[in-house]
């Protein structure tokens, strides 16, 4: 077995147990939660009768390690379990709540990307400049704000202000693309205002550290106008750290939409794990932080992956 596949084995099994600790953690978070979920249910006037036999029926009557495994090994089975709140199976919960989760991140990916990359290159072009000053100026205030207050600005101007576009993130069952793409706009700004800052920043010292080599020097005094040298030389040669860090904000872009969905309402998969946190539905917790986890984890292996095949160092340690 070579270098690089047992690099890659290691990254696989470091995931899986960081997939492992999660879910212990997310079990003993719930469990941690006030209240009682059978009590929720039916009500403060139940009986004690009434309360051990929905424990019973639940399942909540049995010790938390049992309740755990019982659980991860449907989970090994693709079974998701059934909601303790409504007894629906989980697996049809979450299902069109992540397609909107994906529709929403994607639609972010789609514009955040190429314009941090676009702006990272103007930003090496024109170091230093005035132009260079006040998007790294700009930038580093967005990464300082967290998203939950940059969705509250955008809601103030664009939806109280000037009521250009809505301030909740809904639409009815027979919404078009485009009627879609509206009703997410703010919200997907919010992402793209968060994400594109560090994409930006990352991108502009990828290039700017690729400027300095000795090929660079050289075709610029071959004559060549350095905004080619920046397009055709530095930045295929920074491909790689900028590909790195494009693929984890990728990952923090599925995972970092539970706050911008609860602040526009919007009914992704986010949102559906804060409402079952609060009623305590355990097998849907479990399942959205499983996936949110699992997505996460997954877009980082294959940065590190990417990282490892790009540099020869690390293919072939000494």
């Amino acid at each position: 077995m070579d270098s690089l596949t047992i690099l890659i084995v290691k990254r696989l099994a470091f995931g899986l147990l960081t997939l492992f600790v999660i879910s212990v953690l997310i079990l003993l978070g719930v469990e941690m939660l006030p209240g009682d979920l059978a009590q929720a249910l039916l009500g403060q006037q139940a009986t004690q009768e009434s309360l051990a036999a929905i424990r019973l029926e639940l399942g909540l009557d049995q010790p938390l390690h049992v309740r755990y495994f019982d659980w991860l090994g449907n989970i090994l089975q693709w079974d998701l379990g059934t909601s303790l709140a409504n007894r629906r199976e989980v697996a049809d919960l979450i299902g069109t709540r992540l397609a909107n989760t994906l529709f929403l991140a994607s639609n972010a990916a789609i514009i955040a990307v190429p314009l941090s990359i676009f702006l990272g290159m103007l930003a090496a072009l024109y170091r230093d400049s005035l132009f260079d000053k006040i998007i790294s100026m700009t930038t580093l205030m967005t990464i300082s704000v967290p998203e939950f207050l940059v969705a509250y600005i955008l809601i103030v101007f664009l939806s109280v202000e000037f009521s250009i576009f809505p301030s909740m993130a809904d639409w009815s069952s027979n919404a078009g693309f485009w009627e879609r793409l509206y009703a997410v706009f703010l919200p997907v700004m919010t992402l793209v205002l968060v994400v594109v800052a560090h994409m930006m920043r990352l991108t502009r010292a990828a290039i700017i550290n690729v400027l300095t080599r000795p090929y660079i020097e050289t075709a610029q005094l071959k004559g060549m106008k350095r905004s080619w040298v920046i397009m055709y030389h530095a930045l295929p040669n920074a491909l790689a750290p900028i590909i790195n860090v494009v693929v984890i904000n990728l990952a923090y872009l599925v995972v970092g939409v539970v706050v911008v969905e609860v602040v526009f309402v919007y009914p992704g998969l986010g949102q559906l794990m804060v409402d079952s946190v609060s009623k305590r539905d355990l097998p849907v917790v479990q399942a959205s932080g499983l996936i949110f986890a699992s997505t996460y984890v997954m877009l980082n292996l294959t940065a590190d992956i990417l990282s490892i095949i790009a540099n020869p160092r690390l293919r072939h340690p000494m």
